[in-house]
């Protein structure tokens, strides 16, 4: 090392190798232990990589999926809320094991009067409310739901022999299904609609004032459950919580209703001309050349002629559908229907809403722009939106998502007018389901097992949709300067990772077993990839990454592992201590400052500084034969002070440079005036970045981020040795919240003494 670097890489080896004795000498006599470092490798959590999903996260060489297509005839009874239907499945065996039986979802079943779900919830009755509890209990005749399955027959026309346990449907078969054989059997059905705005179900109808009802239907027809290398069937019943596990398929599906419903669903219309008026028609063509703003295919007048006449005759909708794990759709003669085009990548897309009067003025104006914006961003953030349409609609209390078709909330006022909150949670909720065309529609996770990999994948690409949205749309986040978002930031999280831990889960816990299930599947995860991106890895390699694991498992099934693995793959990042404390702990951040040290320069080993280095003084460290370091207000700072040897002043510090350094080193040399000793600890159990900004006397600030990994060979608290031209007058940690600190008290120096974040949360919902 060049003598003219002396000075400033002796002083910081100095410091670090006394750091190391100091951690040698504290552990040299423990007892042995297993390795609990934070940076160890996932290997104990990690599936082990095989030929269906390779070590890099990618699917591998002997990768399969199952198929399932369906071809139904549905009628929808609006008079009496009933739904029929016949369904021909046709189940493709892609897997290399021959299998005994199949398993069919009754998801309606949960709604069965014999359903098990009302027993698992705990309940307990309000003393302030009682009469809720006995309606409830007592009062109200149980809704009589869930599928009435009148006929289950092969393809020969003969009685298959099945069972139902619950929300599964074992289907026997007379041999094995081996593989790269398929099996087509039919199932009749029937059952009653539920009122969704009653039971909050995440679909069924809503009834009007004048008698008229808005269908959103799902889970409507018994489906086929997933088969694959990881688990087998998936045979987890439905309780309510955990959504859907669902493999790929062809539709083409027939819905008849009365005539004067307007109907859109999962799937291409082939049969436009047929339901379509002239006029219809005609719009819808424009509406496929109108890029900046919706067209209505029916409008608000044609929609309130409707509502008194009941039609009975009868009109049936076909659709066709490719590669969809799923299918929905909504009806009703109350529903206005815009529409306008939005290039992605080559080729068009139909932004598409449905929606009451009720809907309106906020619906008309907003609801087709947001479809679009989300398609355009969350496009950008993944791969090119495959479908050729996007539906949103409008439903009172709804937010949920099926492939091309998703119900929303967002209602203004009876006289139309509407707050800040109503108009951003419409939109935030259209962008959130719409993006779930993405997670989990085509990159198809099982929702029944971790719920954070479409909610929380999905909620983190919707912030940044939002923050799109309003750079594209600044008039409607006015005044605002930018999208009010609820979930992204790191500092809206720690609310909850500050709470009582007794009711937090690891992220990494089955659907159903969640505590707080929205902060839990859906906020952390975003604001951990949030932090990812704009905090541990930068823009550039986190969108790499995440587009590359988007672009692997489209169409496809991954788990957590693909997730965590392509991430780290596609971007060389060792990302392990990031998902073990983020996703399998309940761990915080909190990271401080806990001593700040000054030291300045002792000229000559003087017999007096000889004898304080020897008898091991804490104040005074060596540099050399001939340079000390002492600690500025240390016992031994004003007795080497009075004896000459402190290159305290700047003139004396050249002199002394003039004596000792050659010209040419000079030219080149800093010369520090101020060195410091700066200790940061962490309280908490969460490894993150050391986010520092530095205050210098002359006004100036420095940001310095020290990477995760500072914290590998001491969990508690690292020091670092600062060589300065100018005096440090304040150390922050973390000033801009990036990293969830819980309790920023202890992030500053001088100690700023200020209450907590959560403390303020507390005082400000007190006072609310």
């Amino acid at each position: 090392m060049k003598k003219a670097y002396f000075m400033i890489a002796v002083f910081m080896a100095v410091l670090v190798s006394n750091s190391y004795a100091q951690e040698n000498n504290t552990n040299q006599r423990a007892l042995g232990h297993t390795n609990q470092n934070k940076f160890k490798q996932l290997y104990d959590e990690f599936a082990t990589p095989n030929v269906y999903r390779n070590g890099s996260g990618a699917p591998g060489p002997q990768y399969y999926q199952q198929q399932a297509d369906y071809k139904m005839d549905i009628e929808l009874d609006d008079k009496n809320a009933k739904l029929y239907g016949k369904e021909t499945i046709t189940y493709h065996n892609n897997s290399p094991d021959p299998l005994e039986f199949l398993w069919v979802q009754l998801d309606q079943n949960m709604r069965a009067k014999n359903s098990k779900t009302p027993l698992i919830q705990g309940d307990g009755i309000d003393p302030a409310t009682p009469s809720t509890f006995f309606k409830k209990k007592y009062l109200s005749e149980p809704f009589d739901g869930g599928f009435n399955i009148t006929s289950v027959k092969g393809a020969d026309g003969k009685k298959i022999t099945y069972m139902i346990n619950s929300t599964m449907m074992r289907v026997e078969m007379d041999k094995k299904l081996k593989p790269g054989e398929k099996f087509t059997f039919s199932i009749d059905w029937w059952y009653n609609i539920n009122e969704h705005t009653k039971d909050r179900g995440r679909s069924g109808y809503e009834e009007f004032e004048d008698g008229n009802r808005s269908f959103v239907i799902a889970q409507f027809y018994p489906r086929m459950a997933v088969y694959n290398d990881v688990e087998g069937w998936q045979v987890h019943q439905f309780w309510g919580r955990g959504e859907f596990a669902l493999p790929f398929g062809n539709f083409e599906v027939n819905i008849t209703v009365p005539a004067d419903h307007i109907l859109d669903a999962t799937g291409r219309l082939s049969n436009r001309k047929e339901v379509f008026t002239d006029e219809m028609v005609a719009r819808y063509e424009k509406a496929k050349k109108s890029y900046d703003k919706p067209v209505f295919i029916v409008t608000e007048k044609e929609a309130k002629a409707k509502e008194k006449k009941f039609a009975e005759d009868k009109k049936t909708w076909k659709f066709k559908a490719e590669m969809v794990r799923d299918f929905g759709f909504a009806s009703s003669r109350r529903f206005i229907w815009d529409m306008m085009a939005v290039k992605v990548g080559q080729k068009d897309v139909m932004a598409v809403s449905l929606y009451p009067k009720e809907g309106n003025p906020l619906w008309e104006e907003w609801s087709t722009k947001v479809v679009a914006s989300t398609l355009k961003s969350y496009s950008r953030m993944t791969f090119d939106y495959p479908y050729h349409k996007a539906i949103s609609v409008h439903a009172k209390n709804q937010g949920m998502e099926y492939p091309m078709i998703c119900w929303n909330y967002g209602r203004p006022e009876p006289n139309g007018s509407y707050d800040d909150r109503t108009k951003f949670g419409m939109m935030s909720v259209i962008i959130h389901e719409v993006g779930h065309n993405f997670f989990p529609m085509i990159v198809n996770s099982d929702e029944r097992q971790w719920t954070w990999m479409d909610e929380g994948l999905n909620t983190f690409v919707q912030y940044v949709a939002e923050q799109d949205f309003g750079e594209n749309y600044p008039k409607a986040v006015a005044p605002n300067k930018a999208y009010p978002s609820q979930r992204g930031p790191a500092a809206k999280i720690v609310p909850y990772m500050s709470g009582d831990q007794r009711r937090i889960s690891p992220i990494m816990t089955q659907s159903n077993n969640i505590h707080q299930f929205g902060p839990n599947a859906y906020s952390k995860p975003a604001t951990g990839l949030n932090i990812l991106r704009e905090t541990v890895m930068g823009r550039d390699l986190f969108d790499y990454a995440f587009r590359t694991y988007s672009q692997r498992w489209m169409f496809k099934h991954p788990t957590p592992e693909d997730f965590f693995r392509t991430m780290e793959d596609a971007s060389a990042v060792d990302l392990d201590w990031f998902w073990r404390g983020w996703f399998y702990t309940t761990d915080y951040t909190d990271i401080g400052v806990e001593e700040v040290k000054k030291f300045v320069v002792s000229k000559v080993p003087t017999l007096e500084a000889t004898a304080m280095v020897n008898a091991q003084s804490k104040s005074v460290r060596t540099y050399g034969n001939n340079i000390f370091m002492v600690e500025e207000g240390g016992k031994d700072y004003k007795r080497l002070k009075e004896n000459g040897a402190i290159l305290e002043d700047p003139v004396t510090m050249n002199e002394y440079l003039m004596d000792n350094f050659t010209k040419e080193e000079r030219a080149t040399i800093k010369q520090p005036k101020y060195f410091y000793e700066v200790v940061f600890n962490k309280p908490g159990g969460l490894v993150m970045p050391l986010i520092v900004e530095y205050t210098y006397d002359d006004g100036t600030k420095e940001m310095i981020t020290y990477p995760a990994e500072i914290w590998r060979k001491n969990d508690d608290r690292v020091k670092k040795a600062i060589a300065s031209e100018k005096a440090i007058t304040k150390i922050t940690v973390d000033p801009n919240l990036e990293t969830a600190d819980i309790d920023i008290t202890n992030n500053s120096w001088p100690s700023s003494n200020q209450p907590s974040r959560f403390e303020k949360f507390k005082e400000k919902v007190k006072g609310q």
